[in-house]
């Protein structure tokens, strides 16, 4: 009767496991296919940008000074005046000036006259020496005369450019467009020759001087395309780098590199700039989201889907810009890959596309 009981005991217990295995394994068939969205990996322009804030500076920015001594008599331009090239910035007593003037129009008058009594009387011994009247000598002694008498007259009159040169210099001008930094000179103030009067800002065109690491010295070269934007200013500007200091700071071991480019109109030397200097340039490269690429044993992948299986691949990539990786190996253009979900796959997993990201020609 045991034996009977412990037969039928035994008979229960496999029937029981026999059910168990079959509702597991109706289980592990009935797993849901993981809800994905894709994307095409695209063709696209890729470029590995780097970043500097640096700040403007003025290609002129000369200090006007006195060319000559005197009062000031009148001030016509403040900090902050706009000014053209030419412009009289102010005046300075001009009457020593013109008193000198009419020194040397005065000497330079009398040396004339003299020059042209000479040479008429010159003319005339010539004439006697044809006729045998006069000597060759007294000729000779004329000429020399007259020849030194030119001599005067030549300085006189550079005496007189000279007056009259000073002259028009109590006139400070402007030499380039662009606004008065500085006003040091005030009416009344007697200056000296080489007294600073004004500084002048040039504001037509600008250079940025940007600072980089020295581990970037390998990388920048002269004639890089790099854009440039101002604080507060909507702005974005094209320049290319034109110099570049060889030599780094001893205090930051950064080294300048230097962006000419006209002023859009309301930028001001001094201001604080932010530019992006493009070093490689790569104008058709497969790219996907970057929430597809995932790091795996394998390495960094991505799941392509095929026919409803996420199948791992792995990739190599590159330049990382704007929400997109360049892939340099293992895909090519056109493929379909995983974008979110793609951390929770695994190399044939079951996949259910929930969504598909456009691709930029649609956007």
């Amino acid at each position: 009767m045991i034996t009977k009981n412990l037969k039928l005991c035994c008979l229960l217990s496999l029937l029981l496991l026999t059910a168990c295995d079959k509702k597991a394994a109706e289980k592990k068939a009935e797993i849901p296919a993981i809800p994905v969205t894709v994307a095409q990996s695209e063709l696209r322009k890729m470029e590995l940008l780097e970043e500097s804030v640096g700040a403007l500076e003025s290609l002129a920015d000369p200090v006007v000074s006195a060319e000559v001594a005197g009062r000031v008599a009148e001030v016509r331009a403040v900090a902050g005046s706009k000014v053209k090239a030419g412009q009289v910035l102010a005046v300075l007593d001009g009457r020593d000036a013109s008193l000198s003037r009419q020194a040397a129009q005065a000497e330079a008058g009398r040396v004339g006259t003299l020059s042209a009594n000479q040479s008429r009387n010159l003319e005339r011994l010539k004439q006697l020496r044809e006729k045998n009247f006069i000597s060759q000598a007294a000729l000779d002694d004329a000429i020399a005369q007259n020849a030194a008498t030119q001599n005067q007259l030549s300085g006189a009159r550079a005496q007189l450019g000279l007056a009259e040169r000073n002259l028009g210099k109590t006139n400070v001008i402007s030499p380039v467009d662009g606004r008065v930094e500085k006003q040091i000179a005030v009416p009344g103030q007697y200056v000296k020759v080489g007294d600073p009067m004004f500084q002048v800002v040039s504001l037509q065109r600008l250079r940025a001087r940007l600072p980089f690491p020295e581990t970037m010295s390998g990388l920048l070269r002269r004639g890089m395309a790099v854009q440039i934007s101002a604080a507060g200013d909507e702005a974005t500007l094209r320049g290319k780098i034109t110099e570049i200091r060889p030599m780094a700071a001893a205090n930051n071991r950064a080294f300048d590199a230097y962006a000419m480019f006209d002023n859009p109109g309301n930028w001001r030397p001094g201001a604080t700039v932010t530019a992006t200097v493009v070093l490689e340039e790569h104008p058709d490269a497969v790219t996907v989201p970057e929430q597809s690429v995932v790091l795996r044993p394998a390495g960094e992948v991505v799941y392509v889907v095929e026919a409803g299986k996420a199948r791992q691949r792995v990739v190599q990539v590159g330049i990382n810009q704007a929400g997109r990786v360049e892939i340099t190996g293992g895909l090519q253009a056109g493929e379909t890959v995983v974008v979110d979900g793609a951390g929770f796959l695994s190399d044939g997993a079951a996949v259910t596309v929930a969504s598909a990201q456009p691709s930029a020609g649609a956007q």
